[in-house]
């Protein structure tokens, strides 16, 4: 199950950014995941939300993950989404995009100074 680590990755990393900035909460944190990543978007969620349910910087903090489609290019020029053959050429092509799990905003609550 390598949902539960990408999960923790994905609190670490927002835990990290968020007492980096002084932040007194965590509100929302955005992810890209890519539909090539081979992973279940609504498992990681479940797992981020048991994840910070200890954790009061992360009260109410809700995970938003978006899905990335593949694209790829082909050394003949041909950009799209085929990912198994390309269909000027015939030949494997290259995934550039949609592969990816990647933390793009966290929301965050600070203290007025």
């Amino acid at each position: 199950m390598h949902e539960y680590s990408i999960a923790y990755d994905i609190y670490a990393t927002a835990r990290r950014a968020a007492l980096e900035n002084s932040a007194k909460e965590v509100k929302c944190v955005s992810v890209d995941v890519g539909k090539m990543a081979m992973v279940n978007p609504e498992q990681v969620e479940f797992l981020f939300n048991i994840i910070i349910e200890d954790d009061p910087l992360f009260s109410g903090a809700r995970l938003s993950c978006r899905d990335i489609e593949a694209r790829t290019r082909c050394s003949c020029g041909y950009e799209g989404s085929e990912r198994f053959v390309c269909p000027r050429c015939g030949k494997l092509p290259e995934i550039v995009a949609g592969m990816e799990i990647v933390v793009t905003n966290i929301e965050i609550e600070v203290d007025e100074v």
